[in-house]
């Protein structure tokens, strides 16, 4: 173990005597870890953990964002700059959280007793996540809504002859103007019009009641949730063992299916075509950064909530890099199977493959389904497809409220005694939220919703959460940290990484974030003033956690105020140093 930092300690007593006591520092951590470690439940199993962390990296986003930016941005010259941000960006934070979880063994916001300032960016993700969760169960509604309308003969989106049409509803041979694709096929009004009923609503002011079907199928979604969260990692830990994996299994299936198909390979070659010149333009270098940031989760307090529960010497450096590198070769792999469909789609149709490639909801519930829809045995396929898309999304909002519950039980001891009824009160009060989601106008809603919830304030969080670690706990005592779980100190690169590389790119891409902003849009809707400046409002609300708590903590705290701030950015196990006049934090600046 070598040799330990003993640490005196000059006590006077009011008769004037003193006493010295020494006390071995290392010994006192390993004991606190102890403690903490056999009062904190763990998970069942070490798989259970793995499972758990690749069920919420790996998202919908995998198969409806990356495919599509890798085919955009020059095909396999995309995986240039992807694996460039993933090396010096991506894994280092995202072990940076795993260690910081595991070691502190508390939520987002309790871990950040190593810096007490600083708790209020754990606050901040926190209630990023809850803002997820207001809409992100809505797309896992729309799939289970999707999933109940397979079970028919006929699925009904094929054809026009249905009541949600319009008369500008026609069939892919009957479209004259390709232009005119995404307007008026069956499958494109049956999204907007057969379950949204956008039709009905005249923009974000005018919403509606809730629609009973979507009420429903959203009630459901919330059931599964509480279900798999009110008792802990021990029944999450289970339940992903089931919506962790099926995902690869249907991908699998969908691919030996999407290969046999005519003009499946002209897809899959134009997922893969090389055009190095891309690479020259700015924009494709500013996907693959934010694809990175938002692809493996890292700043949603999930990484941390999850890891608090591993034991305290599990090999968090090795999850990191196994977990991680799952998440990018999924998001890869996924492409073979939606490019396989949408290359059998363009030569059906005789449409460019440009003309039928899109991402985000489009792809999955029109595109895809409209793909499907041609293939014998269509409804089978159907519900194979949308099954998947249930347990991609089960898992990943199952993440996102465990990083609520974990963080705010954490920091609210009492609540530990009372997780069912918390978990309730959380998934219900997401549920009423979301309803504003299920309206006629409910999509509107939720394109606000999904713009400014978790854009530029998630990697706000993670710019001010690796500066924390970096910056003021210490690289050097952070790697001590890990050293003390795992055996071994993390290398310089890692070093480098989280002092330098990472704070640098996160604040690039915040610049880059508020510099390339523009109000958001649905289709030819454009949002009125008040609703973006709504929009902001929530950004902000999340982004506001980190000076609004800090200037509490700093007023809080007693002394004059070098002493507060010494207090405030010391690890509150060495609040006694301070007393002494011993601020560790300021010799850790240019250590890495």
């Amino acid at each position: 173990m070598g040799p330990k930092e003993v640490e005196l300690i000059l006590v006077k007593e009011q008769n004037g005597v003193q006493f010295t006591s020494s006390t071995l520092v290392a010994s006192a951590c390993n004991e606190t870890a102890a403690s903490v470690s056999d009062e904190r439940e763990t998970w069942g199993k070490k798989i259970d953990f793995l499972l758990s962390v690749i069920g919420f990296a790996v998202d919908l986003a995998n198969v409806w964002r990356f495919p599509y930016l890798c085919y955009k941005n020059g095909g396999g010259a995309f995986l240039v700059p992807y694996l460039f941000f993933m090396v010096i960006a991506g894994m280092p934070l995202f072990y940076m959280e795993l260690a910081l979880g595991q070691y502190n063994r508390e939520g987002a916001a309790g871990v950040w007793k190593i810096c007490p300032i600083f708790k209020g960016v754990g606050f901040t993700v926190i209630l990023i996540s809850l803002y997820v969760g207001f809409y992100y169960n809505v797309i896992i509604s729309w799939a289970l809504f999707y999933l109940f309308s397979s079970f028919t003969d006929e699925l009904p989106w094929v054809h026009c002859n249905n009541t949600w049409n319009s008369p500008n509803c026609s069939d892919w041979a009957d479209n004259s103007s390709v232009n005119d694709i995404y307007k008026v096929t069956p499958a494109q009004e049956y999204f907007d019009r057969g379950v949204l009923h956008i039709q009905d609503s005249n923009g974000i002011d005018d919403l509606g009641r809730p629609r009973w079907q979507l009420t429903s199928c959203l009630a459901v979604v919330i059931v599964v949730l509480y279900f798999s969260l009110w008792k802990g990692v021990k029944t999450s830990g289970k339940v992903v063992w089931v919506t962790a994996t099926m995902p690869y299994v249907v991908l699998t299936v969908l691919l030996l299916r999407g290969v046999t198909l005519p003009g499946a390979i002209d897809g899959i070659k134009a997922y893969l075509s090389v055009d190095f010149l891309r690479l020259c333009d700015a924009k494709v270098w500013i996907e693959a950064a934010t694809q990175i940031c938002f692809s493996l989760g890292v700043g949603f307090g999930v990484l941390i909530a999850f890891s608090s529960y591993n034991k305290f010497s599990n090999n968090c450096y090795r999850d990191a890099i196994i977990t991680s590198s799952i998440n990018s070769l999924t998001s890869f792999f996924s492409g073979f199977v939606v490019f396989s469909f949408l290359g059998y789609l363009s030569q059906k149709h005789n449409v460019a493959l440009d003309k039928v490639a899109r991402d985000g909801a489009g792809l999955v519930f029109v595109i895809y389904p409209e793909a499907i829809a041609t293939l014998p045995g269509s409804s089978v396929w159907a519900v194979i497809f949308f099954i998947m898309l249930l347990t991609l999304g089960i898992d990943s909002a199952m993440g996102g409220m465990e990083s609520v519950i974990t963080g705010l039980i954490d920091e609210f001891k009492f609540l530990h005694k009372h997780r069912e009824l918390f978990t309730l009160f959380i998934v219900v009060s997401t549920f009423l939220i979301s309803l504003f989601c299920v309206t006629n106008g409910g999509m509107y809603v939720f394109t606000l919703l999904d713009y400014f919830a978790a854009g530029t304030s998630i990697l706000f969080g993670v710019l001010i959460e690796a500066i924390g670690i970096a910056w003021f706990y210490g690289v050097d005592r952070f790697s001590d940290d890990i050293e003390e779980m795992i055996g071994h100190r993390p290398s310089r690169y890692w070093r480098l990484c989280w002092k330098f590389v990472s704070p640098c790119f996160l604040l690039v891409m915040v610049i880059v974030s508020f510099a390339t902003f523009h109000p958001p849009t649905y289709g030819t809707y454009t949002f009125p003033p008040w609703a973006t400046t709504v929009g902001w409002c929530l950004a902000m609300s999340s982004m506001a956690m980190v000076p609004l708590y800090a200037i509490y903590k700093l007023c809080s705290l007693p002394g004059k105020f070098c002493d507060r701030l010494a207090y405030a950015i010391t690890p509150e196990t060495d609040h006694h140093l301070v007393d002494q006049g011993e601020v560790r934090q300021f010799t850790h600046f240019l250590l890495v």
